[in-house]
């Protein structure tokens, strides 16, 4: 027999408990009449459980004639509650679960006061004992708004909530925690299961609605009424992916209307041999290039194989998405606030020229609603050795007409500069460091037609990427451009250089008329301070025109990030010389981005100041403060003012929240007198696929993706519902990205919203929510790949779970401890991981119902030199729970494995 059984002490656990529960019961006589005194026939020594978790050390407590009372001085310390206790004064006073839910106990007067209001203290609510207070589990469930529940036969009291208390949410984190360091099994989402979501000849859209009017008087005098609105759409038609964007003009006339039909596949599944990931006409957007022209949007098509969220140009990329009327947005790379931008009036965000680092770039842009909404959009651009992988083309074609929307009811003025233009871009990998690109461009600059030419040569030399491209202008006037750029790590500091030379009269939409040659360098790196970092750059840069005028800039920023602040401060200078007076924009220049939390008070602000130069002084400020009054209500104030103008604008709002929209009133007022009033509404409506018909929400659901969930109880371990496997309820369900988790209803089901579309996200169990110990999630989750208002369907199984328990022997017959173990599914993906201990024990518990295979990992297996496979297969089901493998030897690697198949 093993020296460990876990399923013996399991039982003997539980048959000790119920023992103990049937003993207190008994001992609970109803003959015992008011004017109950402690005394030790009476006494329990209960656990404070929740859900699956067990809350600090035992509580101690009485079986009363009204029921059980715990010892209050436990429970406090038991739950981590900021209450004190004065058994002098004959006082507990503190907050509970939040600073606002204020709880005060007065024993002289015989009342409680909570946040809720005063009530008495009946005499069955708190007994004086020999260790303190004991209250009662309905006294306590009234006074913390939470339900506590005497369990008697498990000798528990437990808490029931339908919202994660502060404690909890600190047993969460611990949890997780403990599992990552002791379990922690690495995986790759394309291991993972995926929901299948097969195009339709017809999803019905969901529909994003805002409408706003507004009263508005100018500075003298005159007044104007608006009424706009804004709608966006997104579905499928005949296999394809559409989206609609909608807008009026002030008078609520019809203005532009944004069609687009596309696919995307970040696999490159489209189009069969053309392994196509991106394919769109309607309003589409273009890609750059390295010296001729810029990324455009407009009317036309549009077609790539390459990553959906690989940048076309080198070293600086451009994020672009929908921004709303109304709505602000933050850029941050790794974490650095970089830029700050309010809505516009083409209902796009732009952060263009974005610089890349080598290595990793984490983006996030942040938006912020006018309702209060919080929206986060990531994206990575790894800049590394390999930037294509050998072997491998990547190309691009598109043509538009820049600036317009596919459907101009307003008669749009046509910018001069553009049109329709077109362009293609191929890009091979030569080797591992190595690849050439060739690309040609049309387009209208100034008015007249411009064609380029481009060739690109990128190569990676030790920790340095290196580009050298040439672009030529076609025909009459041309010329030719070429640009060496490097990107490069020197221990932790970034580098980054380019340099420019053009010849002739070539210019481009990324080259001016005046550029003759130009040469810049820039350097980064953070600095520790302790527990926070501090990202700095500096950098160096001169640009010589034609006609001889020089303009020497550098530029330092520093930034600070902690868990409430980001600060970043940027300080610049430029001069100019040669031919022509200093420009206007000589001087030194200073500009500060801000974003803090200070309780509960959201602070964000940008202000500029010339250091130096014409017009020395303050420039700008804009200065935005946000504050939740409650769950469902924010308010925002906004102060802007502009040196030049002199001018200060205030602006004041409150918003609503509801399930089902939200609503905004917001007032203005200018230093010069302009006044103005507004009320704002912003719903989606979309299909249901949970409840069936149609749903409304405040979330923007055709923007965004969904999953509809059911979770299922999965007796046969086999991850397939079958028919008769119930529906689990009352789990959460979580997914990256996501705003928040839900919880599954009654059969089984609920809806996530706000995916990321295109972006491969895992829906999970959060298994911290589930109330039964031994029932596990099946398997890591199902990787969901969503697209904008299409709800994917997704089934997560719920299996019992069992144990595995053995040892890890030596040729020597010595256990070897230290060694990681897996269990792999029948697709060879490692489900869970232990370590053997120092004797050569190793168990896994929580194990979910299946066939799986135990293995060592391949780190421990190339450590000792050892086979991987131990050639042993198990099946944990309702028939075996519990398995044991006896000792196991594994082979030295290159031998024929001997292992002891499970018994």
């Amino acid at each position: 027999m093993m020296a460990r059984s876990p399923s013996l002490k399991r039982s003997a656990a539980a048959f000790l408990a119920a023992a103990l529960g049937v003993c207190a019961l008994g001992a609970a006589s109803p003959a015992r009449a008011a004017g109950w005194q402690a005394n030790e026939d009476d006494a329990l020594v209960l656990e404070l459980r929740s859900g699956q978790y067990r809350l600090g050390d035992t509580l101690r407590g009485y079986q009363t004639p009204g029921g059980v009372c715990v010892d209050m001085a436990d429970l406090i310390q038991s739950m981590d509650l900021p209450v004190r206790l004065d058994k002098k004064s004959r006082r507990a006073t503190g907050w509970i679960f939040s600073e606002s839910e204020t709880f005060v106990l007065d024993r002289d007067s015989s009342m409680v006061q909570t946040m809720n209001g005063r009530r008495a203290v009946a005499e069955s609510d708190l007994h004086d004992t020999p260790e303190g207070w004991c209250a009662s589990v309905g006294a306590l469930s009234a006074w913390f708004g939470v339900t506590f529940r005497a369990d008697l036969s498990n000798l528990a009291v437990v808490i029931d909530s339908d919202r994660k208390l502060p404690f909890m949410e600190a047993i969460e984190r611990r949890s997780r925690a403990a599992r990552l360091r002791a379990r922690t099994v690495t995986f790759d989402l394309a291991d993972l299961p995926r929901a299948d979501m097969p195009y339709k000849a017809w999803r019905t859209p969901a529909v994003d609605v805002m409408v706003s009017a507004g009263l508005r008087r100018s500075a003298d005098g005159a007044t104007s009424r608006d009424l706009r609105y804004e709608a966006y759409a997104s579905g499928e038609v005949l296999g394809t992916s559409f989206d609609a964007r909608l807008t009026s003009d002030s008078a609520a006339v019809p203005q532009s209307l944004r069609l687009r039909a596309y696919r995307v596949d970040p696999d490159g599944g489209l189009l069969g041999p053309a392994g196509a990931t991106q394919v769109a006409a309607g309003d589409v957007e273009s890609f750059a290039g390295t010296l001729t022209g810029q990324s455009a949007v407009g009317r036309g098509m549009f077609i790539t194989n390459r990553p959906i969220t690989r940048s076309s140009r080198f070293a600086v990329t451009t994020l672009r998405g929908e921004l709303p009327a109304g709505w602000d947005a933050e850029l941050y790379r790794n974490g650095q606030l970089l830029a700050f931008q309010e809505s516009r009036a083409d209902g796009r965000y732009e952060f263009a020229d974005i610089e890349l680092r080598f290595g990793e770039n984490a983006f996030e842009v942040v938006l912020y609603g006018p309702q209060g909404q919080i929206r986060r959009e990531r994206s990575d651009f790894p800049v590394g050795a390999e930037s294509i992988p050998a072997g491998k083309t990547w190309y691009w074609a598109g043509i538009l007409e820049q600036g317009r929307d596919l459907i101009d009811f307003g008669g749009t003025f046509a910018d001069p500069q553009t049109g329709w233009r077109w362009g293609v871009g191929v890009e091979r990998g030569i080797d591992k460091r190595t690849s050439l690109g060739l690309g040609a461009q049309s387009l209208l600059l100034k008015g007249s037609r411009r064609n380029y030419l481009e060739a690109t040569l990128r190569r990676a030399i030790g920790p340095m990427l290196v580009e050298l491209a040439g672009a030529r202008q076609l025909g009459a006037g041309g010329g030719m451009a070429i640009e060496g750029q490097m990107l490069g790590k020197v221990g932790r500091i970034n580098i980054k250089a380019d340099v420019l030379w053009v010849n002739g009269g070539y210019e481009s939409e990324l080259v001016t008329p005046e550029e003759s040659r130009a040469f810049g360098i820039s350097a980064d790196t953070e600095i520790a301070l302790g527990g926070t970092r501090l990202p700095v750059q500096a950098g160096l840069r001169q640009t010589v025109s034609r006609d001889g005028k020089k303009v020497n800039e550098w530029l330092m920023r520093a930034s600070l990030a902690t868990r409430r602040l980001s600060l970043t401060a940027e300080l610049g200078y430029r001069s100019t010389t040669g031919t022509r007076a200093a420009a206007l924009d000589d001087g030194m220049r200073l500009n500060l981005l801000a974003n803090t939390v200070i309780d509960g008070l959201r602070l964000r602000g940008n202000a500029r100041f010339r250091l130096s130069g014409p017009d020395k002084g303050f420039e700008s400020f804009t200065f935005n403060a946000e504050r939740s009054l409650d769950r469902r209500s924010d308010l925002r104030g906004t102060v802007e003012y502009q040196a030049r103008s002199r001018t200060y604008d205030f602006r004041l709002g409150y918003v609503r929240q509801f399930e089902r929209f939200s609503l905004r009133a917001d007032a203005n007022a200018t230093s010069k007198g302009a006044l103005g009033l507004g009320l704002s509404l912003a719903m989606s409506f979309g299909p249901d696929p949970v409840s069936g018909g149609w749903r409304m929400s405040a979330n923007k659901l055709a923007q965004y993706g969904e999953a509809a969930v059911t979770v299922f109880r999965d007796e046969n371990g086999d991850g397939v519902r079958q028919p008769g496997e119930e529906p689990v309820q009352g789990v959460e369900v979580a997914a990256a990205g996501a705003m928040e988790q839900r919880k599954t209803d009654a059969g089984g089901r609920t809806l996530i919203d706000g995916l990321r579309p295109f972006t491969p996200v895992l829906v999970r169990v959060d298994q911290s929510s589930i109330e039964d110990p031994l029932l596990q999630p099946r398997g890591k989750g199902v990787v969901v790949v969503p697209r904008p208002g299409i709800a994917a369907e997704v089934e997560l199984a719920l299996s019992p779970s069992g144990e595995v328990e053995g040892s890890l022997v030596g040729a020597d017959g010595e256990g070897l401890g230290g060694v990681q173990l897996e269990l792999a599914d029948q697709r060879g993906v490692a489900m869970v991981a232990t370590l053997s201990e120092y004797d050569g024990y190793f168990l896994f518990d929580r194990v979910p119902y299946g066939d799986y295979r135990l293995r060592v990992s391949a780190a421990s297996a190339k450590a000792l030199g050892i086979k991987a496979d131990l050639s042993v297969m198990l099946r944990l089901d309702r028939r075996q729970p519990s398995l044991r493998t006896g000792a196991l030897r594994p082979e030295a690697a290159g031998r024929a494995a001997e292992g002891v198949a499970a018994r």
